[in-house]
């Protein structure tokens, strides 16, 4: 499918990595210039050089004022077509290991950046009358993951107030969708197989194995066939898409509403 993206501008937070860079590099193939939001400088400058004449980069931690404000400093008043939202999760815990210090930080690094960073991008998209927002949660949201009552948590606030602003602005031209991955081969993944293996004394690759056998298509999920679905959410063509949570998971979420 043609998506028409050619030349078309578009910010990928966490752009160097996992599902982040699927969404990166899919939208670069489909021609589109992108400026690329990541915390290492190695990996930025790779991607960069890969490919001069697409990728703008902008080095920082996306959870720090710091570095969103320099985003939009980057954008100027240039025509934005869409964004993706994307950042790392709080650390793989159950709720009896956590701390209200482990909630709070919970809420800076999943959540009011996020609202932040929105409300600034609206002032960009409202303006245009045209933009599309697509921010990477996790299948928590829809059915809970052992040890991560964090994400499990909080990432549902997210959830609730882009359903809700989706609402407010839906006949402005501007759509927002959440995706919510499951198992996918990111490093992201690999913290899960390592609490695992904590709490049961087993081995990293047996706690991979058991998190695999629960996925009905037998298999973990590929960052790039991700960055395909978000791709097109970016697209013009995702205009009658809004407010929804879309699992990505290989069918491990069991409810009707999966």
């Amino acid at each position: 499918m043609e998506l028409n993206l050619k030349n078309k501008l578009f910010i990928v937070t966490g752009a160097t990595a996992g599902l982040g860079n699927g969404v990166a590099v899919n939208l670069i193939k489909e021609e589109a210039k992108i400026i690329a939001v990541a915390r290492n400088t190695e990996n930025l400058e790779n991607l960069r050089m890969q490919y001069p004449e697409q990728v703008e980069t902008v080095a920082g931690d996306i959870t720090d004022p710091v570095t969103y404000l320099k985003v939009l400093e980057v954008l100027s008043d240039r025509y934005l077509n869409g964004v993706l939202v994307n950042s790392g999760g709080p650390p793989a815990k159950a709720f009896l290991e956590t701390t209200p210090d482990d909630w709070d930080k919970a809420y800076q690094t999943l959540l009011r950046w996020k609202v932040v960073f929105t409300l600034e991008l609206l002032k960009v998209f409202r303006k245009q009358q045209y933009g599309r927002l697509v921010y990477i949660e996790s299948s928590a949201v829809k059915q809970p993951v052992s040890n991560l009552v964090l994400s499990n948590s909080v990432r549902m606030a997210v959830v609730g107030f882009v359903k809700t602003l989706s609402q407010e602005i839906a006949n402005e031209g501007i759509t927002l969708n959440v995706l919510a991955p499951g198992f996918h081969e990111t490093a992201a993944a690999e913290r899960l197989f390592v609490k695992k293996s904590e709490v049961e004394g087993i081995t990293i690759d047996a706690a991979k194995q058991q998190y695999t056998s629960e996925i009905s298509v037998g298999k973990m999920g590929d960052p790039h066939e991700f960055g395909m679905l978000a791709t097109w959410l970016l697209s013009e063509y995702s205009g009658y898409i809004t407010g929804q949570t879309i699992s990505v998971d290989g069918g491990n979420i069991k409810g009707m509403m999966g």
